[in-house]
């Protein structure tokens, strides 16, 4: 059985959720009516939505309570969080220029607690912070597990070092819990699709394919101009040369590995070619793999808005503004493993009164169309850490009278003051 388990984990996690796929859609076209098959999604989708609050618990405090202090990274990381927050944006205003409504189960059915209006998003919203802690971790009260994690990871931040160690223990095991469950999303997706041919048809995947289109559409406006334009804010100089490399020597690794965890070597590498300060990266590119979450931020946004048009609901401005702020938050606390961003999905969907059942569907439908969605987002994610880690070490040398060339390969940093890009 070990040799068979790690035989069927060697292959590409990829192609075994397209055979899920395909060989799903076949047994719904050939053999409908097999309610066993229908009871594989039901099941795969169960156990997500029971790992999902203690996954975001864990991730969220040992994410804050092990945040670098050291110095030098305050720009850094306010452009991470920033660059997150407007890939929050950017998801909401492509969602609403371009609506997706999806065919889910039970919608008709589902308990709709919409909010009437802002008043009321923010009494909710207060109302589901201070809730209980072990009652939001049994209820799925996403919004209080995230705000319980984040005041305990605060609180641990004055904690010694072994008991940060042993958050981080906690978290690495929850998220290998995690990689066992996804580990059977092949199986999972193969029911989840028949279930969903099997009821609507091959017309089906035209949803899918309007919801791939607006997320790697929003994940490229990102890369390709937002980011940029922060770049050159930060540097005043062309930031497509950086921009560029970063995507071609990190992004298209990530794009494969589906990991920004497993990326971290590659973009140190990619660091030291560009004679950044390994002072510097060496901090900020593990932390950007932790909080640099651009690409799971529209993920979140997206799937949650396309729930919230399918059942009908209409998100106001202001409940726009506090959803780009939340999905912000979550994907800084979203797994560096694949499809980490997804199990994040109900904390966005809780803010629009979205039933936990719709909420699981949409990751469900996240895991079907990962195998295009995870890898940009992974991209995304992965190559703008080096990116804005770059620009703010070009911005300082540009201040001190140094010549820059960005995206270049130079000698490893030595000191600021003979440092030469």
């Amino acid at each position: 059985m070990k040799q068979i388990w790690d035989t069927w984990n060697s292959w590409s996690l990829i192609w075994r959720i397209l055979g899920g796929l395909v060989v799903g859609t076949i047994i719904a076209l050939v053999a409908p009516g097999m309610e066993w098959l229908d009871m594989v999604g039901n099941l795969f989708v169960g156990a997500l939505k029971a790992v999902a609050p203690l996954l975001v618990f864990v991730l969220v405090i040992n994410a804050v309570c092990s945040a670098s202090k050291a110095s030098g990274m305050g720009r850094i990381i306010l452009l991470y969080v920033l660059s997150t927050f407007i890939a929050g944006v950017v998801a909401v205003v492509a969602c609403n220029l371009f609506p997706i409504s999806l065919t889910l189960a039970g919608v008709e059915a589902a308990e709709n607690t919409a909010p009437s209006g802002v008043a009321e998003v923010i009494a909710n919203l207060l109302q589901k912070v201070v809730s209980n802690p072990f009652g939001s971790l049994t209820e799925a009260n996403f919004l209080g597990i995230l705000m319980w994690a984040i005041l305990i990871g605060i609180g641990l931040r004055q904690a010694s070092q072994p008991t940060k160690d042993f958050m981080s223990d906690i978290a690495d095991a929850v998220a290998q819990v995690v990689r066992w469950i996804i580990a059977f999303a092949p199986f999972g997706v193969c029911g989840l699709v028949y279930t969903a041919v099997s009821t609507s048809g091959l017309e089906i995947f035209t949803e899918y394919g309007k919801l791939i289109a607006v997320l790697v559409a929003v994940m490229a406006i990102i890369a390709l101009v937002t980011n940029p334009l922060l770049v050159w804010l930060n540097v005043h100089e062309n930031p497509f040369p950086l921009v560029l490399r970063c995507l071609k020597d990190s992004a298209i690794m990530a794009f494969f590995t589906r990991s920004s965890a497993a990326n971290i070597p590659v973009n140190m590498e990619l660091c030291r070619n560009l004679g950044l300060n390994k002072d510097t990266y060496s901090v900020s590119i593990p932390l950007g793999a932790t909080i640099n979450m651009a690409g799971a931020c529209v993920t979140i946004t997206v799937l949650s808005l396309a729930a919230a048009t399918t059942m009908g609901i209409s998100v106001d401005p202001l409940t726009a503004i506090i959803l780009c702020v939340l999905s912000a938050v979550s994907a800084c606390g979203a797994s560096g493993v694949p499809g980490g961003s997804l199990l994040l999905i109900p904390v966005a969907c809780s803010l629009l009164g979205i039933d936990t059942n719709i909420a699981m569907q949409m990751v469900g439908i996240g895991f079907i169309i990962g195998v295009i969605q995870d890898s940009c987002e992974t991209a995304l994610n992965s190559s703008s850490d080096v990116v804005f880690t770059a620009s703010v070490e070009y911005s300082d040398l540009k201040k001190q009278g140094v010549a820059i060339a960005l995206g270049k390969d130079h000698e490893p940093y030595v000191e600021h003051t003979s440092h030469t890009v």
